[in-house]
């Protein structure tokens, strides 16, 4: 790949996710705590990917973002904890989404994507949706600096399913 090519997706998956990390814990910091709103000053939900820990071939540019982001999130979690502002990412598996449609545009692309999917079925967006809807909420006001697999045990590395 070319340095541009490296450039761009870093630029966009890992820079992106900082200015608007930064941008959210200050807007934060400076309205305080709401307590008829939520137990935390404020919730920062990164995006990240499956891909955060299965390397991908190929692909080297995407896969370093995303390791990236969780690192970022875990960092920024550390940090912002005693503020109580929430840091947490949500790391898709393979999603619905056109991103990925070449990956499945046929029946035979389906079925070698679902020999990685223990599930059994790809993911459709209201999946992420849902678990971000949760990590939003107070109901996990506890959890931060957590990664949130929607995934369908993708990370489960389904080749090794019968021992290998």
């Amino acid at each position: 790949m070319s340095l541009a090519q490296w450039d761009k997706v870093i630029s966009v998956n890992l820079t992106g996710q900082f200015l608007c990390a930064r941008a959210a814990a200050r807007e934060y910091l400076r309205r305080g705590l709401v307590p008829e709103v939520s137990r935390s000053v404020g919730k920062i939900i990164c995006m990240s990917s499956v891909h955060d820990v299965i390397p991908w071939a190929g692909h080297a540019n995407y896969a370093a973002s995303k390791g990236g982001v969780n690192m970022l999130m875990k960092t920024l979690a550390q940090e912002l904890a005693r503020h109580k502002i929430r840091v947490n990412s949500i790391s898709p598996g393979a999603i619905k989404t056109p991103i990925n449609l070449e990956a499945r545009d046929t029946p035979q692309e389906v079925m070698d994507l679902l020999k990685l999917i223990p599930y059994g079925r790809v993911g459709e967006p209201e999946d992420i949706a849902k678990a971000a809807v949760w990590l939003a909420s107070d109901e996990s006001d506890y959890v931060t600096g957590s990664v949130l697999y929607v995934d369908g045990g993708m990370t489960l590395y389904p080749g090794f399913d019968n021992g290998g």
